[in-house]
Protein backbone atom coordinates (compact mmCIF):
# COMPACT_ATOMS: atom_id res chain seq x y z
CA UNK A 1 0.00 0.00 0.00
CA UNK A 2 1.33 3.87 -1.29
CA UNK A 3 0.84 6.22 1.51
CA UNK A 4 2.01 9.72 1.21
CA UNK A 5 2.24 12.05 3.63
CA UNK A 6 2.12 15.84 3.15
CA UNK A 7 3.21 18.76 5.49
CA UNK A 8 1.39 22.23 3.81
CA UNK A 9 3.13 25.16 2.36
CA UNK A 10 2.03 27.59 5.06
CA UNK A 11 4.36 30.26 6.36
CA UNK A 12 4.15 33.31 8.86
CA UNK A 13 6.50 35.83 10.61
CA UNK A 14 6.55 33.85 13.91
CA UNK A 15 8.79 30.97 14.96
CA UNK A 16 9.76 30.41 11.50
CA UNK A 17 12.45 33.40 12.14
CA UNK A 18 14.50 30.72 14.27
CA UNK A 19 15.10 28.40 11.13
CA UNK A 20 13.61 25.91 9.19
CA UNK A 21 11.92 23.07 11.63
CA UNK A 22 11.52 19.31 10.62
CA UNK A 23 7.88 18.10 10.95
CA UNK A 24 7.96 15.44 13.88
CA UNK A 25 4.68 14.40 13.12
CA UNK A 26 5.48 12.44 10.09
CA UNK A 27 8.48 10.35 11.65
CA UNK A 28 6.22 9.55 14.57
CA UNK A 29 3.00 8.73 12.55
CA UNK A 30 5.58 6.81 9.38
CA UNK A 31 7.52 5.01 12.76
CA UNK A 32 3.84 3.73 14.30
CA UNK A 33 2.82 2.33 10.39
CA UNK A 34 6.35 1.09 9.57
CA UNK A 35 6.21 -0.89 12.45
CA UNK A 36 3.19 -2.53 11.90
CA UNK A 37 4.52 -3.46 8.48
CA UNK A 38 3.10 -0.34 5.76
CA UNK A 39 6.64 0.25 4.75
CA UNK A 40 5.82 2.35 1.04
CA UNK A 41 6.00 5.67 2.74
CA UNK A 42 6.77 8.91 1.02
CA UNK A 43 7.19 12.37 2.45
CA UNK A 44 6.43 15.19 0.86
CA UNK A 45 7.32 18.81 2.68
CA UNK A 46 5.77 21.07 0.50
CA UNK A 47 6.52 23.95 3.46
CA UNK A 48 10.34 23.52 3.50
CA UNK A 49 10.53 23.09 -0.05
CA UNK A 50 8.18 26.27 -0.56
CA UNK A 51 6.38 23.84 -3.39
CA UNK A 52 3.41 24.99 -5.32
CA UNK A 53 0.73 23.22 -6.05
CA UNK A 54 1.06 22.18 -9.35
CA UNK A 55 4.56 20.87 -8.08
CA UNK A 56 2.71 18.73 -5.49
CA UNK A 57 0.40 17.71 -8.34
CA UNK A 58 3.22 16.37 -10.23
CA UNK A 59 4.57 14.49 -7.38
CA UNK A 60 1.49 13.10 -6.69
CA UNK A 61 1.00 11.95 -10.32
CA UNK A 62 4.06 10.20 -10.72
CA UNK A 63 3.78 8.53 -6.89
CA UNK A 64 -0.08 7.42 -7.59
CA UNK A 65 -0.62 6.45 -3.72
CA UNK A 66 -3.45 4.67 -2.32
CA UNK A 67 -3.94 7.28 0.89
CA UNK A 68 -2.83 10.93 1.12
CA UNK A 69 -2.53 12.36 4.23
CA UNK A 70 -2.00 16.03 5.78
CA UNK A 71 -1.85 17.82 8.72
CA UNK A 72 -2.84 20.87 9.61
CA UNK A 73 -2.54 23.51 12.70
CA UNK A 74 -5.68 25.65 12.60
CA UNK A 75 -3.74 28.83 10.36
CA UNK A 76 -2.68 26.06 7.76
CA UNK A 77 -6.13 24.63 7.24
CA UNK A 78 -6.85 26.34 4.13
CA UNK A 79 -3.34 25.79 2.66
CA UNK A 80 -3.99 21.69 3.82
CA UNK A 81 -7.68 21.59 2.81
CA UNK A 82 -6.55 22.90 -0.98
CA UNK A 83 -4.06 20.05 -1.14
CA UNK A 84 -5.81 17.28 -0.39
CA UNK A 85 -8.44 18.44 -3.04
CA UNK A 86 -5.44 18.30 -5.68
CA UNK A 87 -4.33 14.74 -4.09
CA UNK A 88 -8.22 13.88 -5.22
CA UNK A 89 -8.06 15.21 -8.44
CA UNK A 90 -4.33 13.71 -9.19
CA UNK A 91 -5.81 10.13 -7.65
CA UNK A 92 -9.49 10.09 -7.63
CA UNK A 93 -9.14 6.68 -5.87
CA UNK A 94 -6.93 7.72 -3.02
CA UNK A 95 -8.25 8.32 0.47
CA UNK A 96 -7.37 11.53 1.66
CA UNK A 97 -6.87 12.13 5.07
CA UNK A 98 -6.61 15.62 7.07
CA UNK A 99 -5.14 15.56 11.03
CA UNK A 100 -4.46 17.94 13.46
CA UNK A 101 -5.59 19.71 16.10
CA UNK A 102 -8.20 21.72 13.86
CA UNK A 103 -9.65 19.13 12.26
CA UNK A 104 -9.93 17.67 15.74
CA UNK A 105 -12.38 19.95 17.17
CA UNK A 106 -13.29 21.77 13.60
CA UNK A 107 -14.13 18.62 11.68
CA UNK A 108 -17.80 19.78 10.79
CA UNK A 109 -16.76 22.84 9.03
CA UNK A 110 -13.62 21.31 7.77
CA UNK A 111 -15.90 18.42 5.93
CA UNK A 112 -18.49 21.06 5.12
CA UNK A 113 -16.34 23.07 3.40
CA UNK A 114 -14.25 20.80 1.79
CA UNK A 115 -15.89 17.50 1.35
CA UNK A 116 -13.11 15.74 -1.14
CA UNK A 117 -11.90 15.06 2.15
CA UNK A 118 -12.50 11.59 3.10
CA UNK A 119 -11.80 11.08 7.04
CA UNK A 120 -10.33 13.41 9.60
CA UNK A 121 -8.27 11.85 12.10
CA UNK A 122 -8.99 13.44 15.63
CA UNK A 123 -6.69 13.75 18.40
CA UNK A 124 -3.49 11.66 18.64
CA UNK A 125 -2.91 10.14 15.32
CA UNK A 126 -0.53 7.22 15.44
CA UNK A 127 -3.41 4.32 16.44
CA UNK A 128 -6.33 6.11 14.97
CA UNK A 129 -4.13 6.62 10.95
CA UNK A 130 -2.79 2.68 11.39
CA UNK A 131 -6.59 1.65 12.09
CA UNK A 132 -7.39 3.43 9.03
CA UNK A 133 -4.97 2.42 7.11
CA UNK A 134 -5.84 -1.35 7.46
CA UNK A 135 -9.08 -0.71 6.90
CA UNK A 136 -7.99 0.73 3.36
CA UNK A 137 -5.33 -1.91 2.84
CA UNK A 138 -8.23 -4.75 3.79
CA UNK A 139 -10.65 -3.64 1.18
CA UNK A 140 -12.87 -2.58 3.96
CA UNK A 141 -13.21 1.28 2.99
CA UNK A 142 -15.25 2.90 3.34
CA UNK A 143 -18.23 -0.06 3.98
CA UNK A 144 -16.79 -0.32 7.25
CA UNK A 145 -15.54 3.24 8.25
CA UNK A 146 -18.06 3.38 11.01
CA UNK A 147 -16.07 1.03 12.70
CA UNK A 148 -12.26 3.08 12.43
CA UNK A 149 -12.52 4.76 15.91
CA UNK A 150 -11.37 8.42 16.37
CA UNK A 151 -12.08 9.60 12.98
CA UNK A 152 -14.74 11.76 11.12
CA UNK A 153 -15.98 11.93 7.80
CA UNK A 154 -19.05 13.11 5.61
CA UNK A 155 -22.20 11.22 4.56
CA UNK A 156 -25.33 12.42 3.30
CA UNK A 157 -23.92 16.00 3.93
CA UNK A 158 -24.04 15.58 7.39
CA UNK A 159 -20.10 15.04 9.66
CA UNK A 160 -19.97 11.54 11.39
CA UNK A 161 -18.01 11.29 13.85
CA UNK A 162 -17.10 7.43 15.42
CA UNK A 163 -16.22 7.08 18.70
CA UNK A 164 -12.95 8.77 20.17
CA UNK A 165 -10.06 6.59 20.14
CA UNK A 166 -8.49 5.66 23.42
CA UNK A 167 -5.11 7.26 24.22
CA UNK A 168 -1.96 5.28 23.47
CA UNK A 169 -1.07 4.59 27.20
CA UNK A 170 2.52 3.22 26.44
CA UNK A 171 4.36 6.25 24.88
CA UNK A 172 7.28 3.81 24.15
CA UNK A 173 5.59 1.58 21.95
CA UNK A 174 6.04 4.82 19.34
CA UNK A 175 9.25 4.91 17.79
CA UNK A 176 9.85 7.45 15.20
CA UNK A 177 11.29 7.49 11.91
CA UNK A 178 13.85 10.16 12.13
CA UNK A 179 15.32 8.80 9.01
CA UNK A 180 12.03 9.45 6.56
CA UNK A 181 13.11 13.55 6.87
CA UNK A 182 16.11 15.28 4.53
CA UNK A 183 17.80 16.35 7.46
CA UNK A 184 19.81 18.67 5.72
CA UNK A 185 17.36 21.24 5.36
CA UNK A 186 16.24 21.45 8.86
CA UNK A 187 18.40 24.17 10.55
CA UNK A 188 18.46 26.25 13.78
CA UNK A 189 19.59 29.83 12.60
CA UNK A 190 20.68 30.27 15.70
CA UNK A 191 23.45 27.72 16.57
CA UNK A 192 23.59 27.09 12.61
CA UNK A 193 23.30 23.45 13.43
CA UNK A 194 20.14 20.81 12.53
CA UNK A 195 17.52 20.95 14.89
CA UNK A 196 14.89 18.25 16.06
CA UNK A 197 11.84 18.74 18.25
CA UNK A 198 11.45 14.88 19.91
CA UNK A 199 9.02 14.85 22.92
CA UNK A 200 9.29 13.58 26.49
CA UNK A 201 5.37 13.40 27.28
CA UNK A 202 2.24 14.51 25.78
CA UNK A 203 -0.43 16.84 27.27
CA UNK A 204 -1.10 18.69 30.00
CA UNK A 205 -2.31 17.87 33.12
CA UNK A 206 -3.18 21.95 33.61
CA UNK A 207 -6.59 23.93 31.85
CA UNK A 208 -5.10 27.12 30.16
CA UNK A 209 -8.18 28.99 29.00
CA UNK A 210 -6.51 30.45 25.89
CA UNK A 211 -4.77 26.67 25.30
CA UNK A 212 -6.64 23.52 23.98
CA UNK A 213 -3.61 21.23 23.89
CA UNK A 214 -5.17 19.22 26.92
CA UNK A 215 -8.10 19.09 25.12
CA UNK A 216 -6.24 17.35 22.14
CA UNK A 217 -4.15 15.10 23.98
CA UNK A 218 -6.29 14.07 26.72
CA UNK A 219 -4.08 11.77 29.00
CA UNK A 220 -1.07 13.24 30.38
CA UNK A 221 1.70 10.71 29.66
CA UNK A 222 5.31 10.72 30.44
CA UNK A 223 7.79 8.56 28.48
CA UNK A 224 11.04 6.15 30.05
CA UNK A 225 13.15 9.51 29.43
CA UNK A 226 16.14 7.00 29.24
CA UNK A 227 14.56 5.65 25.79
CA UNK A 228 14.14 9.62 24.72
CA UNK A 229 17.76 10.09 25.54
CA UNK A 230 18.39 7.13 23.39
CA UNK A 231 16.29 8.69 20.67
CA UNK A 232 18.18 12.08 21.11
CA UNK A 233 21.55 9.97 20.69
CA UNK A 234 20.37 8.83 17.75
CA UNK A 235 19.25 12.02 16.38
CA UNK A 236 23.12 13.51 17.01
CA UNK A 237 24.74 10.26 15.71
CA UNK A 238 22.82 9.53 12.66
CA UNK A 239 21.46 12.84 11.55
CA UNK A 240 24.31 15.13 13.28
CA UNK A 241 21.69 17.15 14.86
CA UNK A 242 23.08 19.91 17.61
CA UNK A 243 19.91 21.32 18.88
CA UNK A 244 16.43 20.33 20.31
CA UNK A 245 13.47 21.40 21.71
CA UNK A 246 11.08 19.41 23.47
CA UNK A 247 7.89 19.47 21.79
CA UNK A 248 6.27 19.27 25.43
CA UNK A 249 4.06 21.69 26.35
CA UNK A 250 5.54 21.78 29.86
CA UNK A 251 8.14 19.03 29.88
CA UNK A 252 8.78 19.73 33.77
CA UNK A 253 5.84 19.01 35.37
CA UNK A 254 6.71 15.43 35.73
CA UNK A 255 9.92 16.61 37.81
CA UNK A 256 10.88 13.17 38.42
CA UNK A 257 11.07 12.22 35.26
CA UNK A 258 12.50 15.66 33.78
CA UNK A 259 15.52 15.12 36.42
CA UNK A 260 16.23 11.64 34.80
CA UNK A 261 16.10 13.02 31.83
CA UNK A 262 18.75 15.40 32.20
CA UNK A 263 20.94 13.22 34.30
CA UNK A 264 21.26 10.84 31.82
CA UNK A 265 22.14 13.89 29.10
CA UNK A 266 24.81 14.14 31.87
CA UNK A 267 26.07 11.12 31.49
CA UNK A 268 26.33 10.73 27.80
CA UNK A 269 27.63 13.83 27.03
CA UNK A 270 26.46 14.60 23.70
CA UNK A 271 27.33 17.74 21.94
CA UNK A 272 23.94 19.20 21.73
CA UNK A 273 22.38 22.05 22.77
CA UNK A 274 18.62 22.41 24.03
CA UNK A 275 15.69 24.62 24.69
CA UNK A 276 11.79 24.67 26.48
CA UNK A 277 9.26 26.12 27.36
CA UNK A 278 7.86 25.97 30.99
CA UNK A 279 5.91 27.52 33.67
CA UNK A 280 7.40 30.19 35.74
CA UNK A 281 6.14 27.84 39.02
CA UNK A 282 8.61 25.25 38.18
CA UNK A 283 11.86 27.02 37.77
CA UNK A 284 11.04 28.59 41.28
CA UNK A 285 10.29 24.99 42.33
CA UNK A 286 13.89 23.86 40.28
CA UNK A 287 15.93 26.62 41.77
CA UNK A 288 18.75 24.12 42.88
CA UNK A 289 17.98 21.90 40.29
CA UNK A 290 18.83 24.82 37.70
CA UNK A 291 22.90 24.19 37.47
CA UNK A 292 22.15 20.55 36.33
CA UNK A 293 19.51 21.35 33.66
CA UNK A 294 22.28 23.98 32.41
CA UNK A 295 24.86 21.10 32.44
CA UNK A 296 22.75 18.69 30.48
CA UNK A 297 22.45 21.56 27.65
CA UNK A 298 19.52 23.02 28.37
CA UNK A 299 20.07 26.53 27.22
CA UNK A 300 17.47 28.47 26.83
CA UNK A 301 13.95 28.63 28.40
CA UNK A 302 10.68 30.52 27.32
CA UNK A 303 8.63 31.51 30.05
CA UNK A 304 4.54 32.23 29.87
CA UNK A 305 4.59 34.93 31.85
CA UNK A 306 1.91 36.06 29.34
CA UNK A 307 0.81 39.30 30.55
CA UNK A 308 2.55 42.27 32.67
CA UNK A 309 -0.60 43.33 34.62
CA UNK A 310 -1.81 40.96 37.23
CA UNK A 311 -5.17 41.25 35.82
CA UNK A 312 -4.40 40.16 32.38
CA UNK A 313 -2.75 36.65 34.66
CA UNK A 314 -6.08 36.20 36.13
CA UNK A 315 -7.93 36.31 32.50
CA UNK A 316 -6.02 33.84 31.69
CA UNK A 317 -5.96 31.65 34.54
CA UNK A 318 -2.28 32.00 34.48
CA UNK A 319 -2.19 33.40 38.51
CA UNK A 320 1.29 33.46 38.69
CA UNK A 321 2.67 36.80 40.50
CA UNK A 322 4.79 39.84 38.60
CA UNK A 323 7.60 39.27 41.61
CA UNK A 324 7.12 35.55 40.55
CA UNK A 325 7.83 36.35 37.00
CA UNK A 326 11.24 38.25 37.70
CA UNK A 327 12.42 35.97 40.21
CA UNK A 328 12.32 33.41 37.71
CA UNK A 329 14.30 35.02 35.00
CA UNK A 330 16.70 36.06 37.58
CA UNK A 331 17.22 32.50 38.33
CA UNK A 332 17.76 31.37 34.80
CA UNK A 333 20.49 34.21 34.26
CA UNK A 334 22.23 33.60 37.13
CA UNK A 335 22.71 29.66 35.50
CA UNK A 336 23.94 30.54 32.37
CA UNK A 337 20.36 29.68 30.90
CA UNK A 338 19.00 32.21 28.05
CA UNK A 339 15.32 33.72 29.84
CA UNK A 340 12.62 34.56 27.63
CA UNK A 341 9.65 36.04 28.42
CA UNK A 342 6.25 35.34 26.70
CA UNK A 343 3.85 38.47 26.45
CA UNK A 344 0.74 38.18 24.71
CA UNK A 345 -1.13 40.97 23.56
CA UNK A 346 -3.82 42.44 21.36
CA UNK A 347 -7.35 41.43 23.85
CA UNK A 348 -10.01 44.04 24.00
CA UNK A 349 -8.78 45.67 26.57
CA UNK A 350 -5.25 46.64 24.99
CA UNK A 351 -4.20 49.96 25.33
CA UNK A 352 -1.18 51.56 24.47
CA UNK A 353 -0.72 52.44 27.86
CA UNK A 354 -1.00 48.66 28.33
CA UNK A 355 1.98 47.95 25.86
CA UNK A 356 3.76 50.43 27.23
CA UNK A 357 3.86 48.65 30.84
CA UNK A 358 4.98 45.35 29.15
CA UNK A 359 7.88 47.17 27.80
CA UNK A 360 8.41 48.71 30.92
CA UNK A 361 8.14 45.62 32.66
CA UNK A 362 10.66 43.31 30.64
CA UNK A 363 12.83 45.89 31.20
CA UNK A 364 12.57 45.89 35.17
CA UNK A 365 12.85 41.52 34.91
CA UNK A 366 15.33 42.02 32.61
CA UNK A 367 15.19 38.69 30.47
CA UNK A 368 17.79 37.65 27.63
CA UNK A 369 15.16 37.78 25.24
CA UNK A 370 11.23 38.86 25.21
CA UNK A 371 8.43 37.73 22.54
CA UNK A 372 4.97 39.66 22.08
CA UNK A 373 2.58 37.19 20.45
CA UNK A 374 -0.71 38.57 18.95
CA UNK A 375 -3.69 36.91 21.08
CA UNK A 376 -4.86 34.15 19.10
CA UNK A 377 -8.17 32.88 19.58
CA UNK A 378 -8.58 29.34 19.38
CA UNK A 379 -12.34 28.85 18.00
CA UNK A 380 -11.89 25.40 19.89
CA UNK A 381 -10.65 27.08 23.32
CA UNK A 382 -12.62 28.09 26.56
CA UNK A 383 -11.50 31.44 26.27
CA UNK A 384 -12.71 32.03 22.08
CA UNK A 385 -16.37 31.05 23.51
CA UNK A 386 -16.21 33.79 26.49
CA UNK A 387 -14.79 36.37 23.87
CA UNK A 388 -18.34 35.56 21.92
CA UNK A 389 -19.00 38.11 19.06
CA UNK A 390 -15.93 40.32 19.80
CA UNK A 391 -13.76 38.00 17.88
CA UNK A 392 -14.49 39.38 14.29
CA UNK A 393 -11.86 38.00 11.74
CA UNK A 394 -12.53 34.14 10.99
CA UNK A 395 -10.34 33.92 8.18
CA UNK A 396 -8.49 31.19 10.44
CA UNK A 397 -5.12 31.85 7.81
CA UNK A 398 -4.43 34.53 9.81
CA UNK A 399 -4.49 32.67 13.21
CA UNK A 400 -0.60 32.64 13.58
CA UNK A 401 0.17 34.68 16.36
CA UNK A 402 1.54 37.74 14.67
CA UNK A 403 -1.93 38.82 13.26
CA UNK A 404 -3.61 40.89 15.44
CA UNK A 405 -7.13 38.94 15.08
CA UNK A 406 -8.80 40.78 17.82
CA UNK A 407 -9.61 44.31 17.66
CA UNK A 408 -9.14 46.64 20.86
CA UNK A 409 -11.73 48.82 21.87
CA UNK A 410 -9.13 51.60 22.24
CA UNK A 411 -7.09 51.45 19.29
CA UNK A 412 -6.98 50.19 15.25
CA UNK A 413 -4.99 46.80 14.78
CA UNK A 414 -2.66 48.78 12.63
CA UNK A 415 -1.93 51.09 15.66
CA UNK A 416 -1.39 47.53 17.77
CA UNK A 417 1.10 46.36 15.11
CA UNK A 418 3.13 49.76 15.54
CA UNK A 419 3.25 49.54 19.27
CA UNK A 420 4.44 45.68 19.56
CA UNK A 421 7.19 46.67 16.96
CA UNK A 422 8.12 49.77 19.15
CA UNK A 423 8.28 47.00 21.96
CA UNK A 424 10.65 44.55 19.96
CA UNK A 425 12.70 47.76 17.97
CA UNK A 426 13.78 48.90 21.67
CA UNK A 427 14.09 46.00 23.35
CA UNK A 428 16.82 44.79 21.36
CA UNK A 429 18.28 47.62 20.26
CA UNK A 430 19.23 47.87 23.91
CA UNK A 431 20.55 44.16 24.27
CA UNK A 432 22.53 44.65 20.75
CA UNK A 433 24.65 47.53 22.58
CA UNK A 434 24.41 47.15 26.20
CA UNK A 435 23.67 43.51 26.81
CA UNK A 436 24.81 40.12 24.57
CA UNK A 437 28.31 41.48 22.72
CA UNK A 438 29.09 41.42 27.56
CA UNK A 439 27.48 38.32 28.26
CA UNK A 440 30.26 36.37 30.42
CA UNK A 441 29.30 32.95 29.80
CA UNK A 442 30.86 32.30 26.71
CA UNK A 443 28.64 29.47 25.34
CA UNK A 444 25.47 31.68 26.43
CA UNK A 445 26.89 35.25 24.49
CA UNK A 446 27.51 33.04 21.20
CA UNK A 447 23.89 31.75 21.91
CA UNK A 448 22.25 35.36 22.04
CA UNK A 449 24.27 36.43 19.46
CA UNK A 450 23.14 33.79 16.86
CA UNK A 451 19.45 34.84 18.12
CA UNK A 452 20.28 38.55 16.97
CA UNK A 453 21.42 37.35 13.97
CA UNK A 454 17.81 35.32 13.26
CA UNK A 455 16.05 38.47 14.14
CA UNK A 456 18.20 40.65 11.83
CA UNK A 457 17.88 38.30 8.65
CA UNK A 458 14.15 38.16 9.14
CA UNK A 459 14.12 41.96 9.95
CA UNK A 460 15.63 42.14 6.74
CA UNK A 461 13.70 39.69 4.56
CA UNK A 462 10.35 41.40 5.75
CA UNK A 463 9.09 38.04 6.90
CA UNK A 464 9.30 39.11 10.84
CA UNK A 465 5.77 39.31 11.83
CA UNK A 466 4.65 39.38 8.36
CA UNK A 467 5.55 42.77 7.91
CA UNK A 468 6.40 42.36 4.16
CA UNK A 469 3.15 41.08 3.21
CA UNK A 470 1.17 44.02 5.52
CA UNK A 471 2.92 46.54 4.00
CA UNK A 472 4.32 48.33 7.87
CA UNK A 473 7.84 50.03 7.51
CA UNK A 474 7.05 51.33 10.59
CA UNK A 475 5.02 54.38 12.29
CA UNK A 476 4.26 56.57 9.23
CA UNK A 477 3.02 53.38 7.41
CA UNK A 478 0.57 52.83 9.93
CA UNK A 479 -2.28 54.09 7.80
CA UNK A 480 -1.35 51.82 4.96
CA UNK A 481 -1.62 48.33 6.81
CA UNK A 482 -3.78 45.96 5.13
CA UNK A 483 -3.84 42.52 6.93
CA UNK A 484 -5.62 41.00 4.08
CA UNK A 485 -8.40 39.16 5.86
CA UNK A 486 -10.52 37.25 3.79
CA UNK A 487 -14.00 38.66 4.67
CA UNK A 488 -15.98 36.55 3.28
CA UNK A 489 -14.94 33.59 5.68
CA UNK A 490 -17.18 33.02 8.68
CA UNK A 491 -17.87 30.61 11.62
CA UNK A 492 -20.80 28.32 10.51
CA UNK A 493 -21.93 27.25 13.95
CA UNK A 494 -23.67 24.44 13.12
CA UNK A 495 -20.97 22.65 10.93
CA UNK A 496 -18.85 23.82 13.45
CA UNK A 497 -20.29 22.09 16.55
CA UNK A 498 -19.13 18.86 17.53
CA UNK A 499 -21.00 16.35 18.83
CA UNK A 500 -20.09 14.78 22.30
CA UNK A 501 -17.84 12.79 21.46
CA UNK A 502 -15.20 14.80 19.60
CA UNK A 503 -13.84 16.87 22.41
CA UNK A 504 -13.04 14.60 25.56
CA UNK A 505 -12.46 15.91 29.68
CA UNK A 506 -8.71 15.28 30.46
CA UNK A 507 -7.68 12.34 32.99
CA UNK A 508 -5.26 13.99 35.11
CA UNK A 509 -2.58 12.00 37.34
CA UNK A 510 -3.17 12.68 41.22
CA UNK A 511 -1.50 16.09 42.22
CA UNK A 512 -0.03 17.29 45.64
CA UNK A 513 0.00 21.34 46.07
CA UNK A 514 2.78 23.15 46.00
CA UNK A 515 4.88 23.65 49.60
CA UNK A 516 4.97 27.46 50.56
CA UNK A 517 7.79 29.55 49.77
CA UNK A 518 8.69 32.57 50.36
CA UNK A 519 9.18 34.24 46.58
CA UNK A 520 9.70 38.14 46.21
CA UNK A 521 7.45 38.78 49.37
CA UNK A 522 4.85 36.44 48.00
CA UNK A 523 3.85 32.54 49.02
CA UNK A 524 4.25 30.18 46.34
CA UNK A 525 1.61 28.59 47.63
CA UNK A 526 -1.58 30.71 45.93
CA UNK A 527 0.75 30.33 43.28
CA UNK A 528 -1.66 28.74 40.16
CA UNK A 529 0.14 26.76 37.84
CA UNK A 530 -0.47 27.07 34.19
CA UNK A 531 -4.12 27.39 35.19
CA UNK A 532 -4.02 24.50 37.04
CA UNK A 533 -4.66 25.83 40.43
CA UNK A 534 -2.22 25.33 42.72
CA UNK A 535 -1.34 21.97 42.27
CA UNK A 536 1.92 19.80 41.35
CA UNK A 537 2.50 16.51 40.08
CA UNK A 538 3.69 14.35 43.36
CA UNK A 539 7.16 13.59 42.74
CA UNK A 540 6.65 9.90 43.36
CA UNK A 541 4.39 9.54 40.45
CA UNK A 542 6.04 7.03 38.14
Amino acid sequence: MRIVLIHPNYHSGGAEIAGTWPPAWVAYLSGYLKAAGFTEITFIDAMTEHLDHEQVREALLALQPDLVGCTAITPAIYEAESILRIAKEACPRAVTVLGGIHGTFMYGQVLAEAPWIDAIVRGEGEQVLLDLVRCVDEGRWPTERAGVKGIAYGEAGQAVATPAAPPIADMDRISPDWGILDWKRYVYTPTGTRVAIPNLARGCPFTCSFCSQWKFWRDYRVRDPRKVVDEIEGLVRDHQVGFFILADEEPTIHKKKFVEFCELLVERDLPVLWGINTRVTDILRDEALLPLYRKAGLIHVSLGTEAAAQLKLERFNKETTIAQNKKAIQLLRQNGIVAEAQFIVGLENETVETLEETYRMALDWNPDMANWAMYTPWPFSDLFQELGDKVEVFDFSKYNFVTPIMKPDAMDRATLLDRVMANYRRFYMRKSFLGYPFERDKAKRKYLLGCLKAFLKSGFQRTFYDLGKVGYWGPQTKKSVDFHFDATRTMDAAAARAPHNAMWKTMHRPKAKLPAANVGGSSAASVKACGGGTEQLPESVE
